[in-house]
């Protein structure tokens, strides 16, 4: 729990996002979680594993990303034609049967976005592990909450078995590396995500600040 506090030295003291009650947030043991004392809700944690954990899931995120872009995704035999498509290849299918923006949104949610998030979050996680203020550093932790939303890898997957449960019985439809590696970009992405928490990154960019000007 976060203990509750008169309103004296309010540069210490943080409001919960639901009912506005000010607390003193005192620090956190790794795993643990600061619950509001009036409402309940979630104000702070600090995940299990330290930035350790973040590096290695964001990591693993990236080479994922690689395999899932540059293998075959899927492929589709039609009276003895084959054709094979990958994630990037979908969306230039999108744009050729004339739906730009849907192309757009595509490569945006499963291709762009994925890439931007993961490449910006070892950007600024490598720069806090190493004590070193890198250039941007605070205007990216606060552009990655931003850009997390355009990371829909779910919907896109959801989209894909749908097309396939349509597709089985028009043709034969044989499932790539590239799928069974999306499927673990998107799980460990999700797990990278949620070891993320923006409000320790702030006080370590903080610390790597005041080294900085040391």
């Amino acid at each position: 729990m976060v203990r509750q506090t008169s309103l004296s030295n309010r540069s210490s003291l943080i409001a919960c996002h639901e009912c506005d009650a000010l607390h003193r947030l005192h620090p956190l043991r790794p795993g643990k979680v600061a619950l509001c004392t009036r409402c309940g809700a979630e104000m702070a944690r600090n995940p299990a594993g330290g930035l350790r954990r973040v590096l290695a899931l964001q990591w693993t995120a990236l080479i994922l990303w690689f395999i899932a872009n540059m293998l075959p995704f899927l492929s589709l035999v039609v009276q003895g034609h084959e054709q094979v498509t990958t994630l990037m290849g979908a969306s230039l299918t999108l744009y050729q049967e004339g739906m730009g923006w849907l192309a757009f949104v595509v490569a945006l949610t499963t291709v762009v976005g994925p890439a931007l998030l993961i490449l910006s979050s070892l950007y600024l996680l490598l720069g806090i592990r190493s004590k070193r203020m890198l250039p941007g550093a605070r205007k990216l932790l606060a552009w990655i909450s931003h850009l997390r939303p355009w990371a829909m890898l779910d919907v896109f997957l959801l989209g894909v078995i749908v097309s396939f449960v349509k597709l089985v019985d028009l043709a034969d439809v044989v499932i790539g590396p590239s799928f069974y590696a999306f499927i673990a970009l998107m799980l460990v992405s999700a797990a990278a995500m949620s070891a993320f928490e923006p409000r320790l990154l702030w006080n370590r960019l903080k610390i790597a600040e005041g080294v900085a000007h040391d």
